[in-house]
């Protein structure tokens, strides 16, 4: 497929809107007007459109795939989400005017008030902050909260505990605020290693982080006991979130222990995600940390009246313009609001339903390394395969997209060796999970008796097999036109 410069026929223009109107070029500064021809395609109205529909036709979407991908799941967003987020009361606002006048915006602090106040009663927290615009940020946002208690306790904190199985961004995110970084293993189970944890733990120990249920799909059955262990060393529970949709409405991680949680909103809550935004990264605290939240947050007043309140004593300032994503928070709450208690309780069943039935059903064709009863995903080996046939597990992600999948995440966690996540979520029928398994099932099978079939695909694809390392080989910062 030609890109859009290779389009280009001099002098093919789109919609001409006519003259300039006299006069009205002089209101433009000189230091604003282009010097230089622009360079951009010489396209008609009709080549533009084509062009941009065909490309969108050549992408995997949630809307148009099955979309198993476990370390950043891709969920169906409800469209009611999308309505409602469009509505011009919402859609035509300006965040500045919150700071202007906070009369004119109500009810878009209504929805951020409210989604708040849902988000503390679902995690069992006491404060929320809206402002993180990604679950990394919102770690960030977190470990600067951790740092932010223990300076204002007079405590010198030096590091910070994360399983080896954890999210990379887990690592990156306490490093960045300055703590060192204790790597501890999984045990056999899949859960933290406790003995080696204990040696580890003393009082320059800011905060354990953990993910839960964690990247192996695995709820740890200690957690409670881990949660003491840090309160002996004044150390602060911090909950990964991003696994939050295993849960809902089970358990609530201010009830186990934890002091911060930070949520995907995307993953648990229906809102768009992907190609690094639009996001959202809701981070929830114990009441021993709402002091430090960041500022502005919304209160209420006794007559109902919403208003920006700076009056955070200890606030770590503001991590982001305004609120966050706002239209993000909307459709969020749209979501909540529309499923209920019982709607989110069913959620968190059906994606651990779902998942298990994966388990169960792929186990003898893959290697499981941790064989339990998982939450909302399942993590297999393609080890076998590549014993038997030399075929890794890119290869069976190629094969998955030969056969209408979005392949599930490979390579991680780094724990298991070739490893397949997959996260089939709650939004995915019976049939459709049948058809990805028996997909699965074919792509072993010819693993074993047709390894280079497996090797070539896909086959039906503009692009088939690019070399994964070449943009990092030849990098090219500039454009040459």
């Amino acid at each position: 497929m030609k890109h859009i410069f290779e389009k280009s026929v001099p002098g093919r223009t789109g919609v001409d809107a006519g003259p300039v109107k006299q006069g009205t070029e002089e209101k433009l500064h000189s230091r604003l007007r282009r010097k230089t021809e622009s360079l951009l395609p010489e396209v008609s109205e009709l080549d533009v459109v084509r062009h941009y529909v065909r490309l969108s036709q050549l992408n995997f979407s949630v809307d148009t795939h099955f979309y198993p991908l476990g370390s950043c799941t891709m969920k169906y967003n409800p469209k009611v989400n999308e309505t409602v987020a469009a509505l011009p009361g919402f859609a035509g606002l300006h965040p500045l005017m919150a700071y202007l006048d906070d009369s004119a915006v109500q009810g878009a602090l209504d929805v951020i008030y409210e989604l708040s106040s849902l988000l503390a009663e679902i995690t069992g927290m006491k404060g929320v902050t809206t402002q993180p615009y990604a679950g990394a940020h919102g770690e960030l946002t977190g470990i600067l909260l951790m740092a932010a208690y223990h300076r204002n306790r007079g405590k010198s904190k030096k590091y910070v505990i994360v399983p080896d199985e954890a999210h990379g961004t887990n690592p990156a995110s306490a490093a960045m605020a300055g703590y060192s970084v204790i790597s501890i293993p999984v045990n056999r189970d899949g859960s933290i290693d406790r003995t080696l944890l204990k040696e580890k733990m003393n009082d320059e120990v800011a905060g354990i982080m953990l993910t839960l249920p964690n990247t192996l799909g695995i709820f740890s059955r200690e957690i409670r006991e881990i949660a003491e262990m840090a309160r002996e060393h004044d150390a602060l529970l911090y909950n990964d979130g991003a696994n939050l949709n295993a849960i809902l409405g089970k358990t609530r991680p201010g009830d186990i222990g934890f002091d911060i949680v930070h949520m995907n909103l995307h993953k648990t809550f229906s809102t768009p995600h992907g190609s690094g935004g639009p996001g959202g990264g809701v981070v929830a605290v114990s009441e021993r940390l709402t002091g430090f939240l960041p500022t502005p947050v919304v209160g209420r007043s006794a007559e109902g009246r919403y208003y920006l309140d700076f009056n955070v004593k200890n606030s770590i300032g503001s991590v982001a313009s305004f609120f966050g994503n706002f239209a993000i928070l909307l459709r969020a709450l749209v979501y909540i609001t529309m499923l209920g208690r019982e709607g989110l309780i069913d959620v968190s069943e059906k994606a651990v339903l779902n998942a298990n039935y994966i388990r169960v059903k792929l186990k003898e064709y893959y290697d499981l390394p941790y064989d339990r009863t998982c939450m909302h995903e399942c993590v297999f080996s393609a080890k076998r395969q590549v014993q038997k046939g030399g075929i890794h597990a890119i290869d069976i992600a190629k094969a998955l997209i030969e056969r209408g999948f979005h392949p599930p995440t490979i390579y991680f966690p780094l724990v298991v060796s070739e490893a397949l996540m997959i996260e089939p979520t709650e939004t995915e029928s019976k049939e459709t999970i049948d058809e990805f398994i028996q997909a699965m099932i074919e792509i072993a099978r010819l693993a074993e008796t047709d390894p280079e079939r497996i090797r070539s695909a896909p086959g039906n694809t503009p692009v088939s097999r690019p070399d994964e390392a070449k943009a990092g080989r030849e990098l090219k910062l500039t454009c040459n036109l």
